[in-house]
């Protein structure tokens, strides 16, 4: 199969993913992706359906042993291609794929970063991404405890692993964020 529309990728997520945070989260994940395609002289439609997808089995299959796999295996029953479900399974440290392309190098990259940008968003007293500067994602990153749920090592790992500087990254990611505001609700 060729890679999915945009709308396939959606209705899937969609039918999997009933929780409005975690859809919020697919679509900051595949702006993010979009951004980085264009960046890097890729597809941004491909890249974009990958970061949508990332997580679409998270809400039925939360486990480290079925997260992503289950969500793979259901998208090789699909025919979707290969490259994107080696990106999805390698976008966790747990599943021991080990990331090979900058496809599986920028998911990996900025899966995590999308979180920690929504947690400075809502802390911004007027909880708009707009008002967000990578100043002040910079200054809540050294808050060790502001958002500690957010794997900061991860995400650095992810911007040394694409070859980008950690600021140059959340600058990347922000500002593909705030392309999409209103859909994220921020």
């Amino acid at each position: 199969m060729n890679w999915p529309t945009r709308e396939e990728a959606f209705n899937l997520l969609k039918e999997f993913t009933g929780s409005e945070n975690l859809i919020k989260h697919a679509l900051a994940t595949e702006a993010a992706m979009r951004a980085y395609a264009e960046k890097f002289g890729q597809d941004p439609d491909k890249w974009g359906v990958t970061g949508l997808l990332h997580d679409f089995d998270y809400e039925k299959y939360p486990s480290l042993e079925d997260h992503p796999f289950k969500g793979a295996k259901i998208l090789e029953e699909k025919g979707y291609p290969q490259e994107m479900i080696r990106a999805i399974l390698s976008h966790g440290d747990h599943t021991g794929i080990p990331r090979k392309t900058l496809l599986e190098k920028t998911l990996y990259a900025v899966d995590e970063l999308t979180g920690f940008i929504v947690a400075v968003s809502l802390v911004r007293p007027s909880k708009k991404i707009a008002d967000v500067t990578v100043k002040s994602v910079m200054k809540k990153w050294k808050d060790k405890a502001f958002a500690r749920g957010v794997n900061r090592e991860n995400i650095e790992k992810g911007a040394k692993e694409l070859g980008v500087e950690l600021k140059d990254h959340i600058e990347c990611v922000l500002e593909a964020m705030k392309g999409i505001a209103e859909q994220l609700g921020l």
